[in-house]
């Protein structure tokens, strides 16, 4: 029996940042490895900075999704006002927002984006393999030194996230393992029978793999924003139950 931790997202909007271009910010219908492994690190008290603390965190974790709910895209046309950056000496740089804003309102510029959202999504989230025991990760998550969200700062858990270490002989044995108290909460959102599952690692994990596809979600370096290339196989679960 292999041991894996299980953990509910569930917000009442989330933005799991697909690959941005432009003035057009996406979001994934479900959490971006990016996304959990920040979560993980903001739970444990790890900071952007701490390159070779993330490294390890994420070369350690093998990450599969469930997606309960995939919520509803929510579109937001969004403005904000910057002022100039300024070349050589003339450039400038601005400690707060307040004083970003403080010079002449005509010197300011507008940018615009398209952000996405979804809202009243629901995931549960399996993690296999650490840098830390199991037990020790879902007590940081239940206790976490940073504040969680779900893929924006504005985007905080709406419940908690319940995370629990169960047994089982692969991925969907554990899926099916886990429980939430409050699941009764959600039912509204959820559907009944087959549930998309996301998984990385073998292929093999009691769920037949559907199709898998490359995906530039596995964080290289926070500071310089990079990512990586990943596997991902996508499968459904089939009669699955959600979030009990």
């Amino acid at each position: 029996m292999r041991e894996f931790l299980i953990f509910r997202l569930y917000g009442m909007m989330a933005s799991w940042g697909d690959i941005a271009v432009g003035e057009l910010r996406p979001t994934f219908d479900h959490p971006s490895r990016s996304a959990i492994v920040g979560l993980l690190a903001a739970a444990l008290g790890i900071r952007r900075d701490e390159e070779e603390q993330l490294s390890a965190l994420s070369n350690a974790c093998r990450i599969a999704i469930r997606v309960d709910a995939p919520g509803v895209l929510l579109r937001d046309y969004h403005t904000s006002q910057v002022p100039p950056a300024g070349r050589g000496r003339k450039k400038r740089s601005f400690a707060t927002r307040k004083e970003e804003l403080a010079i002449p309102r005509e010197d300011l510029s507008t940018v615009l984006s398209t952000r996405d959202y979804r809202c009243d999504a629901v995931s549960t989230v399996c993690v296999e393999s650490a840098p830390c025991s199991l037990a020790d990760l879902a007590n940081a998550l239940n206790n976490p030194v940073f504040v969680l969200y779900l893929g924006r700062k504005s985007c905080p858990p709406a419940l908690p996230v319940y995370a629990q270490v169960v047994r089982g002989e692969n991925l969907a044995a554990a899926f099916s393992s886990a429980r939430f108290p409050d699941g009764d909460l959600l039912q509204g959102l959820l559907g009944d029978g087959d549930l998309r599952v996301f998984w990385e690692g073998d292929e093999d994990a009691g769920i037949p793999a559907i199709q898998t596809t490359l995906r530039y979600d596995n964080p290289l370096s926070r500071k310089r924003w990079q990512f990586g290339s990943r596997a991902e196989h996508y499968g459904v679960l089939r009669g699955g139950s959600p979030c009990t």
